[in-house]
């Protein structure tokens, strides 16, 4: 019950940010979302680089690195927003893997993007309820936390790959970009994945050792029902002779774009074809045993495991540091594992749920 009281008394706050004026088709707009957004940057609240977020009394520590690989620009991005939607005990943090010649910017916009996006989405949903004249509070006893967050996702992703589309300086075409985020609201986690990047919980066992726990479905071509999808619309899923192993999406009669995901923010031109931006929205419920969540681009994952990832920032003497780390490894391995292979894009960000103690 406590998370729903959270919920409201987060609304009122955020709401009191700019007047709601009742339009008609939603409350609360794009533009008190992005006002508080301008205000978190104000207060050291938003990280877009590599860094550390870390509010004093907030249980949260976030580490964040990127490395440009060698195929030119750093196409990845990131960011982190501490008491997000104005509510101390809520986190935002997203990773974001563009690919195509306006890679970068597709990322860069994307990840603008989706934090006003969701947060206009969930405020919306929650004040529809409480300017209800049938709002009862006993209501929430029966109300969907999750479904709530889950809707504002879908939505909010639906709207930015619209908007995307219509973007004069953007061509997104034969570019764009996955996006991988989560939102830590108390003891409650929602994750929200559209792409290859990854999350991966670091949890104690019953035996007291670290195990690494996937939260999320990589979206490769080749899964069954991507693969289906993908072929029902007349898109094409296979492998290059020089590449095996990695599947591909190709046009019907044309062998561009070859995207090596199902599901990804612009690449209009297959979009008829098969690929996607709708989000696997999941949930999961925070214990005393997780220690921290790492969501990482596939840089990392080409080349660790889940379980080296998790030992690897369990292992960091600094917490600050805890994302260099995984991707200096990552940059090892990929001179170890692939050698004459220009190296990807690497970036992560790990997010610690406990305060250290004293």
């Amino acid at each position: 019950m406590g998370t729903w009281s959270s919920m409201f008394n987060g609304l009122a706050r955020s709401l009191s940010i700019k007047k709601v004026k009742n339009s008609g088709n939603g409350v609360v707009g794009r533009e008190t979302a992005e006002s508080m957004a301008k205000d978190a940057k104000k207060n050291d609240m938003i990280l877009r680089s590599s860094g550390i977020v870390n509010v004093e009394g907030s249980k949260n520590f976030a580490s964040v690195f990127t490395k440009k690989g060698q195929k030119g620009v750093n196409q990845d991005c990131c960011i982190v927003w501490e008491e997000f939607g104005c509510q101390p005990d809520m986190i935002f943090c997203g990773i974001f893997d563009g690919h195509g010649p306006w890679g970068h910017f597709v990322a860069k916009t994307v990840r603008e993007s989706m934090p006003p996006s969701l947060l206009c989405n969930w405020q919306e949903a929650l004040a529809q309820m409480v300017l209800d004249p049938d709002f009862d509070m006993e209501v929430e006893k029966k109300m969907n936390w999750f479904n709530i967050w889950k809707q504002s996702y879908l939505r909010a992703c639906a709207t930015i790959d619209q908007e995307l589309e219509q973007h004069r300086r953007i061509d997104a075409y034969y570019s764009g970009t996955t996006a991988l985020s989560i939102v830590k609201q108390g003891d409650k986690i929602i994750i929200a994945n559209v792409g290859d990047s990854r999350a991966v919980l670091g949890t104690t066992s019953d035996d007291g050792d670290l195990e690494a726990v996937q939260l999320t479905i990589d979206f490769k071509p080749n899964l069954p029902q991507e693969a289906e999808r993908i072929m029902q619309c007349n898109g094409r899923v296979f492998c290059l002779h020089d590449e095996p192993g990695v599947h591909r999406v190709w046009l019907p009669d044309e062998e561009v774009p070859g995207l090596a995901m199902s599901r990804a923010f612009g690449d209009y031109c297959i979009k008829d074809f098969g690929l996607i931006s709708v989000p696997e929205v999941t949930q999961r419920n925070i214990t005393s045993k997780d220690q921290f969540i790492v969501l990482a681009t596939d840089g990392v994952w080409d080349v660790v495991s889940n379980q080296e990832a998790v030992q690897i920032i369990s292992s960091s003497p600094n917490r600050g540091k805890a994302a260099k780390k995984l991707v200096d490894h990552a940059v090892r391995e990929w001179k170890r594992k692939r050698r004459g292979i220009a190296m990807d894009d690497i970036s992560a960000v790990c997010l610690f749920f406990h305060s250290l103690p004293e």
